[in-house]
Order: C-alpha cells, then structure tokens, then sequence
C-alpha cells in the first residue's frame, strides 16, 4: 500500500467535522492517475451518491468542456479527483457554504504532495484557486497557464449553471480558452492510452455542484 493509500484510507475513515456537518468523505483516484483535478467541495447530490460531478455541473464539464466520455472521466487509473472539502458542507444564504478550511490542511494538502503520477492539474471554480494561488486575481488565473509545484496546471471557473454572470462577462474561455485546455488534456489522455473523444451522457439531475 503506498502512502498516498494509506492517507485515502484514513480520509474516508475521517469524522473531524461531526457536528458541523454530516460526514461522508467523497475519495476517488489512484496514485499513479495522470490528472488529478481539484474543486471546492461535493454538493448535495454527490453527497448522497458518493459519486464526483454527478450533476448538471459534471455533465458541462464532461460532455461540454472535456469532450470525454464518462468513463474516462470516472476511470481512477486517468482522473485522480479530490476537493478543498470532502463532505457536503450544507446550504448557506447563497449556494453551498464554503469547505472547513482544516479539511485542506488535513488531507487535501497531502493528496496533492503524496500523487506521484500526476502530469496535469485542473483547478476548478474560485474557491479551490484561492486557496492554492493566494492572493491571485482569478480571471488572470484563468487565462494564463499555471504551474503548482512544478505541474503544468490549468484554472476553470466552475461549471454550475448558477454561475451565468462570470460567463457572461468572460465568454471568450468557451470559444477561446477551454479549446486550448481541452487540447491539453487529450494530449495528457493519449499518452495514457485514451484519444479522449466522446460523450456518455449521464443519469442525473440538478445544478448543485461539486466545488
């Protein structure tokens, strides 16, 4: 068992948040995937399935953005998926609350530190930026390449249907900037085996996302 097992292990064994919410750590990936994507935290409905992305935002994402099927999306030995928080953390005033803050020190942190195969970072929505680029404009973010800890890796606002107005504002990252991350990504996906073309459509329903 490799470290980073033993780690996921103790992660979905992990009830330090009882109390403020209900645990159910949402843990998907093996250790020598070559992408590993990283987001908020899980909403409601990948709280209740266990599965990551499995709403209207995971349906953009795949379907839309990647352009890959979901079964290279959900293939551990490909995707390596993980989040600022691994448990639904609730409803706030607006949208989901935000991830506890310990949750990335305790685990996510170390996630990123012990995946030894990763050859691709996708960072996905504002609150996941923030904390792994601080004090970084996230449009800027967005529109440049990145590097963490010496990984390539890309910046994407957060698919959600509820996020109309950062795409109103910015509607060249669907017409300009995704096709050139999207390209990324299939070239990381064809040097794994897969051409990283088509679309499984999925059986799912809603707009809460997982951040």
């Amino acid at each position: 068992m490799t470290e980073l097992e033993k780690l996921q292990a103790q992660l979905r064994a992990c009830r330090h948040c009882e109390g403020m919410l209900e645990p159910r750590p949402v843990v998907h990936g093996n250790p020598g995937a070559p992408i590993l994507q990283v987001s908020q935290a899980p909403g409601k409905k990948v709280h209740e399935t266990g599965i990551p992305f499995n709403d209207a935002s995971g349906r953009r994402l795949r379907q839309d953005w990647y352009q890959i099927s979901d079964a290279q999306f959900y293939d551990p030995d490909l995707f390596y998926i993980t989040s600022m928080g691994h448990c639904y953390p609730g409803k706030g005033k607006t949208g989901d609350k935000k991830p506890p803050r310990c949750c990335f020190d305790l685990w996510t942190r170390r996630e990123i530190e012990l995946k030894p195969g990763t050859r691709m970072m996708l960072v996905i929505g504002r609150e996941a930026a923030s904390r792994l680029f601080p004090k970084r404009e996230f449009t800027e973010l967005v529109f440049q390449d990145q590097e963490y800890d010496g990984i390539p890796c890309y910046v994407l606002p957060h698919p959600s249907p509820l996020n109309v107005r950062w795409f109103r504002m910015h509607p060249e990252f669907e017409t300009q900037r995704m096709p050139v991350i999207r390209e990324k990504l299939h070239q990381v996906l064809r040097e794994a085996g897969q051409d990283g073309s088509g679309s499984d459509k999925v059986d799912s329903e809603g707009a809460s996302a997982d951040r």
